[in-house]
C-alpha cells in the first residue's frame, strides 16, 4: 500500500489479511477518555445532513459532532 490513506475498501482488504493483524509497539490510546455521553436529538432532515458530511469526511457523526462544538466554542481564556 502506498502511503497515502487508504479507501474502506482497500483497509478491508489489507485487514482481512492475518498478517496485517499482529500488533506494532506497545499498545497506546490514541485519545484521552471523554466524559459520560450525552444524549443529543437532531430533526431528521439535520441528522441526515450530518451523517452525509461526515460519512464524506470519514468520520463517525460522533466525531463530526464532537469537533463542530470544539470549533463553536470560544477558546479558553490563558
Amino acid at each position: 500500500m502506498s502511503a497515502e490513506r487508504m479507501t474502506p475498501a482497500e483497509e478491508f482488504e489489507f485487514y482481512g489479511q492475518p498478517e496485517n493483524l499482529r500488533p506494532q509497539g506497545p499498545a497506546q490510546r490514541r485519545t484521552p477518555r471523554l466524559s459520560d455521553p450525552i444524549a443529543v436529538r437532531f430533526p431528521p432532515s439535520v441528522l441526515e445532513q450530518i451523517r452525509a458530511v461526515a460519512a464524506a469526511e470519514d468520520r463517525s457523526v460522533s466525531s463530526w459532532v464532537r469537533r463542530a462544538v470544539n470549533e463553536a466554542l470560544p477558546a479558553p481564556s490563558p
